[in-house]
């Protein structure tokens, strides 16, 4: 299959750390089409092999044996070359199309690594210049706006020369074999659908922790902050994959209508809900493994007086018959004490005690993301039996069974962007967003940031290398219930 990926913003940060790799892996595991082209777009004035030469040079700084030996990457170096675009040019964008006119190909992807504020413009020079084809599919990464409206505009420019079913909304958490699992749990084994309901789960946890900090990217997140980059993308798409219902079929749409149901059903916020069920903090200067480190207000391209969230924790429910009444929690933070992402699904205790079972714990289901890939089920058993033990009640001890993936798989895994980025040259759409979904998640999320833009207090400050500020503790902790910070 003849394909050209042509990646805006060739030069960036994000190609050369994430997405070149990610294909050269496709392209060491023989998973990437023949017939390939890769195209570097952007304003630097190189040439094919300088091009190459960036990205090789580039290669160097990836880790452990993910790095390409020299005769592999001259091999995938064949595949790159590289147009000098400047991408608010009008006429610029004519080189594009003629070196796409060069050859014949199954599917052209356009992936747009750039800013969202350019988006618009490069859909309409690409229709412009005849670049809008049929066989064209157009990859647009995150943040898709800044609100519903912004993100409704974006939508409805790339839908005015884009069709829905050629635009690829990308969120790499979907990509995570780990996701993908939880699918093939859910949906292809008969054991856990018929506790997965209201009857038998106390309640869901979502946590997504980072120990790092905003790096060099402060005057990014000045204008974005943790609810705009974490939970509005990927949080929610989580909570619909935990929460949706069987779909009919695998297909894209199938799969993206119940999720969507998911969006639709989340209680509403009141006044009296975003300040109870919502807590943003800020990190200050703290103690992350041994290093000390600044705080938030501190970082280069931050203001002084910030009262950017770096932190969010929520609580929420989904009113529909399968859930109601049991609550939904959502923590996201930079510079907290682990890097840790997992989803943890607390069941209910039983309804008649005959054992002993330790105090505060439960059976749960621990869903990994990072930097462990896999699944542990927590339970209780009873140990070996002890001299002078009575035949009063017994004693249960917690065991869990552990399913690390990448043990279970090993080379085979397949990383979050390779597995995307080869979905789209293959057109299958199932892990990306649609537009009524992202739309949807704006919705819910909007209500939180107009509440926190009327809110003279600001973030809550707390220590980095910590799990957060206290009245996240305090929030759960109403519902009789912890987070879990020991996974």
């Amino acid at each position: 299959m003849a394909f050209d990926l042509v990646f805006f913003g060739g030069t960036g940060d994000l190609v050369w750390r994430k997405l070149m790799p990610a294909l050269f892996q496709a392209f060491r595991h023989d998973s990437l089409p023949e017939g390939g082209r890769i195209i570097g777009v952007g304003r630097d004035d190189l040439t094919d092999d300088q091009y190459r030469q960036q990205i090789q040079s580039r290669f160097e700084q990836v880790e452990g044996d993910k790095r390409p030996k020299p005769e592999e990457f001259a091999r995938f170096a064949s595949l790159l070359c590289y147009v000098r675009v400047d991408l608010s040019e009008p006429a610029a964008y004519a080189a594009l199309a003629q070196r796409l006119a060069e050859r014949e190909t199954d599917s052209v992807v356009m992936y747009l690594s750039t800013a969202p504020s350019l988006f618009t413009t490069v859909c309409e020079q690409l229709a412009a210049h005849g670049m809008n084809t049929p066989k064209t599919r157009i990859v647009l990464e995150k943040p898709l706006g800044h609100d519903l409206a912004s993100n409704r505009a974006i939508n409805h420019a790339v839908g005015l020369v884009f069709k829905e079913q050629q635009i690829f909304r990308i969120d790499h958490y979907l990509g995570k074999p780990a996701v993908q699992n939880l699918f093939a749990m859910r949906f292809g084994n008969a054991l856990f659908e018929p506790l997965w309901r209201r009857e038998h789960i106390a309640n869901i946890q979502i946590t997504m922790a980072e120990e790092l900090g905003v790096e060099k990217r402060g005057g990014f997140y000045e204008t974005t902050g943790a609810l705009r980059d974490m939970v509005q993308n990927h949080a929610l798409q989580l909570l619909c994959a935990i929460a949706m219902e069987p779909p009919i079929n695998a297909h894209a749409d199938a799969i993206r209508d119940e999720k969507l149901k998911v969006l639709r059903a989340l209680k509403r916020w009141t006044p009296e809900t975003l300040n109870q069920h919502v807590i943003r903090g800020q990190y200050n200067a703290g103690n992350v493994f041994g290093q000390a480190v600044p705080g938030y207000r501190s970082e280069a391209g931050v203001s002084p007086s910030s009262s950017t969230e770096t932190f969010v924790a929520l609580r929420t429910e989904i009113a529909n018959w399968r859930w109601a009444g049991v609550p939904f929690y959502i923590r996201t933070g930079k510079r907290m004490a682990a890097r840790e992402a997992y989803i943890e699904i607390n069941f209910r205790p039983t309804p008649h005690d005959i054992f002993q079972t330790p105090s505060g714990q439960v059976n749960k289901l621990v869903i990994h993301l990072q930097p462990k890939d896999g699944l542990e089920l927590h339970l209780f058993a009873q140990g070996p039996s002890k001299r002078g033990e009575g035949s009063g009640t017994t004693t249960l001890s917690p065991v869990h069974l552990d399913l690390d993936f990448d043990k279970r798989f090993g080379s085979q895994r397949v990383g979050a962007y390779e597995r995307l980025l080869l979905d789209v040259l293959d057109g299958r759409l199932n892990l990306f967003v649609r537009s009524d979904e992202q739309e949807e998640a704006w919705r819910w999320v909007e209500p939180i940031l107009q509440h926190w833009k009327n809110d003279p207090i600001g973030p809550r400050p707390y220590t980095a290398g910590t799990w957060g500020p206290s009245a996240s503790t305090a929030m759960i902790a109403r519902d009789g219930f912890c987070w879990s910070e020991e996974i």
